[in-house]
C-alpha cells in the first residue's frame, strides 16, 4: 500500500481506533417491532420444544428425576397447605352436625307421636283390666278391637314394659305399694297396676307396680 492511498488527500492523519462517523446524514436503520404473528410463532415454537421434550421421554429419555420432582412438591404441598387441613375439618364438622340434626329430628317426630298415643293409654288400661278380669272372651269382638288397637300402637313404636318378676328399677317403675313377701325375692315386682309404656327413646310413663320387700322374720 502506497503513502497516498494511506493518508487523505486533505493531508489529515486519520487516528487509529476512532469509530467511523456516519456524516451521510440518514439515520441508523431501527428495528421493526414485533407484531402478533411475530409472537404467535414463538409461542408456537415453544410448544413444539415441549411436545419434543414430552416424546423423548415417552421414547426412553431421561425424565424420572423431573417426574420425582414434581411428585415430591406436589406431596410437600399438599401435607403443608393450611386450605387442605380447614377443609377437613370442615368437613368433620358437618358430619357431626348433620348426625345431630338426624338425631334431633327423629326425637322430635317421636315426641309428636307421643303426644296423640299418650291420650288413648287410659283406652289400652281399661282393655288390660277387662282382661285381666275376664270381661274379653277370645273370639268377642270387643277383645278383637283391644288387639288391633294394641298392634296399630305398636307399628307406630309403642312399646309396654313392666312384668311381674321384674327387678324393680325406680326408673322404669313407679312403686305404688310394698309388701313383705317370705316366698318372694326381695325388690321384684309383685304386681302391675298399670303398664309402663315409651315410644323410642321417649317415655310416656312408668309402669306402676306392688314391689316385694325383705320380711322382718
Amino acid at each position: 500500500m502506497t503513502n497516498e492511498e494511506q493518508c487523505p488527500a486533505d493531508g489529515s492523519v486519520p487516528q487509529q481506533g476512532e469509530p467511523e462517523v456516519n456524516t451521510s446524514g440518514s439515520a441508523a436503520p431501527e428495528e421493526e417491532p414485533l407484531t402478533v404473528a411475530d409472537i404467535l410463532d414463538t409461542e408456537q415454537s415453544e410448544e413444539a420444544q415441549s411436545a419434543s421434550a414430552g416424546v423423548a421421554c415417552e421414547t426412553g429419555g431421561d425424565c424420572e428425576t423431573g417426574a420425582a420432582d414434581e411428585n415430591s412438591a406436589v406431596a410437600s404441598g399438599s401435607e403443608t397447605n393450611p386450605y387442605l387441613e380447614d377443609l377437613r375439618r370442615l368437613t368433620a364438622e358437618y358430619a357431626n352436625y348433620r348426625k345431630r340434626t338426624e338425631d334431633n329430628a327423629e326425637l322430635d317426630r317421636d315426641r309428636a307421636k307421643a303426644q296423640v298415643i299418650k291420650t288413648l293409654l287410659p283406652v289400652l288400661d281399661d282393655f288390660n283390666r277387662a282382661a285381666r278380669h275376664g270381661d274379653l272372651p277370645e273370639g268377642s269382638a270387643v277383645a278383637a278391637i283391644a288387639q288391633k288397637l294394641e298392634q296399630t300402637l305398636a307399628k307406630q313404636g309403642l312399646q309396654a314394659f313392666g312384668e311381674v318378676g321384674d327387678t324393680f328399677d325406680p326408673s322404669q317403675h313407679e312403686a305404688i305399694t310394698m309388701a313383705p313377701v317370705p316366698d318372694a325375692e326381695p325388690n321384684t315386682v309383685l304386681d302391675v297396676v298399670e303398664k309402663g309404656y315409651r315410644l323410642g327413646s321417649v317415655e310416656l310413663r312408668p309402669a306402676k307396680v306392688a314391689v316385694a320387700v325383705a320380711s322382718d322374720g
